[in-house]
């Protein structure tokens, strides 16, 4: 790993918070990912399973963490299980977890080498009534494959058909929902490395740039500090390709006079940022689209208020929407006639901005959290409002991360990356 360690009471503060919300005598189990093969004898870079990392820190494929509060021994109330490594293993993959490496990460006592699973597992599970299963139950998941989770379960259900069947799922959306102090400070990390990035670009983009060229200006940043690149694939579109909400070909010149989407941010420890920044590739705004651009800024700027403990989420949007649909009347894209006449399940604005405000931020870029519940302190959302305008040839995107607080504003964790025309320009013409 590039990352620094992370103190292991961050992962035991996260154990706790699920073991307590357990039924009596029940069992959880976390799988680590697949390496994922492309042919031939290559994989793809390892990525963990993200609940996983959550609970244990354990950051390499081959490892289960299986949770056991009212196990009779207390040796098995929570047990990581390992890969076994050698010489051979240190000199042809590279250093892997000891059973000492991984207790001091994880703060996890007992560590079994994985072989030695299913014997420990069984003793465990004849003691145990209910199996908590881990199923990914994300409102945008999309999954297409078989996980080693799911052969896992699989395999249990076969093997343990007596026992009651939980979901993990829930407790892990309310928990990884609200941040732990160490926790933001990884992703203040992430922002930080993101902001870095930026600003190189800031002094890079020129007419006749290609939007790969862009790209790998972040990522060389990215690497240089430690990241182990961009925390989602990254979106370089510019003029008409800023449109494409999930555009990420990044493969057209940036022409004088267009707009540039950056849709961009770097991971650190796992931990995701999320930034989006539109600018002008030749440097100066014209007047048009700093017209545009600033009505962008102000609806980011209230929406952000409203980012406060006991916020309901999807009445939080249909606010932003009000906010928007003032915007989009100033600027000449909606007359009133659009607006009382509108279809309530896709009100007028959705024309011009179709997607929402804000998401859950952490492990994951799209991170769990309650979404039907109030807003708490300590969660972190984006805010990212924005206008399309394809008939010309430009969309603005405006996005940061934002800590809510118990009292007052919410924390910008991005707020040292240039946001304003005044500030873009000044920085695109040192």
């Amino acid at each position: 790993m590039k990352y620094f360690p992370i103190s292991s009471t961050l992962f035991v503060k996260n154990r706790a918070k699920f073991t307590a919300a357990m039924k009596p005598k029940s069992i959880a189990v976390f799988n680590s990912n697949d390496m994922y093969p492309i042919g031939a004898d290559s994989t793809l870079p390892f990525e963990q399973a993200r609940d996983l990392f959550y609970l244990s820190g354990a950051d390499q494929e081959e490892t289960i963490l299986v949770l056991f509060p009212d196990s009779i021994n207390p040796k098995h109330k929570e047990v990581l299980f390992v890969r076994e490594t050698n010489e051979h293993i240190a000199i042809w993959e590279g250093e892997k977890l000891t059973k000492e490496a991984a207790t001091k990460t994880s703060g996890i006592k007992t560590v079994y080498w994985l072989t030695d699973f299913e014997r420990v597992f069984h003793e465990l599970m004849c003691e145990a009534e209910t199996i908590y299963f881990n199923t990914n139950e994300h409102y945008r998941q999309s999954v297409q494959t078989q996980t080693r989770e799911d052969r896992f379960i699989e395999w249990c259900k076969n093997k343990y058909p007596a026992h009651a069947i939980a979901k993990s799922n829930q407790i892990l959306q309310k928990a990884r929902g609200v941040k732990e102090p160490e926790e933001i400070a990884l992703i203040k990390n992430a922002c930080d490395i993101t902001e870095k990035g930026f600003k190189r670009i800031l002094q890079f983009v020129k007419p006749g740039v290609m939007e790969y060229e862009i790209e790998a200006e972040f990522m060389h940043e990215f690497l240089r500090n430690r990241s182990r690149g961009f925390a989602y694939t990254p979106i370089v579109a510019s003029g008409y390709n800023a449109n494409v909400l999930h555009y990420i070909q990044n493969n057209q010149e940036c022409k004088d006079g267009d707009m540039l989407l950056l849709d961009v941010g770097a991971e650190y420890a796992n931990y995701a940022s999320d930034m989006t920044r539109t600018i002008p590739v030749n440097g100066r705004f014209t007047d048009r689209q700093k017209q545009v651009y600033n009505a962008v800024l102000r609806v980011k700027e209230e929406a952000t208020k409203m980012l406060v403990p006991g916020t309901m989420w999807e009445a939080y949007h249909v606010e932003v929407g009000k906010l928007m649909t003032s915007e989009l009347l100033g600027l000449g894209l909606l007359d009133k006639a659009d607006v009382q006449n509108e279809n309530p399940d896709w009100p007028a604005y959705k024309k011009y901005f179709m997607h929402g405000t804000s998401h859950h931020m952490g492990l994951d870029t799209h991170d769990y959290g309650a979404l039907k519940t109030p807003m708490e302190a300590n969660m972190v959302f984006t805010v990212e409002p924005g206008i399309y305008i394809p008939a010309e040839n430009m969309g603005i995107r405006l996005e940061d991360d934002m800590v809510i607080q118990e009292n007052g504003a919410p924390i910008n964790l991005m707020e040292n990356i240039p946001l304003t025309v005044e500030e873009i320009e000044d920085w695109m013409n040192k």
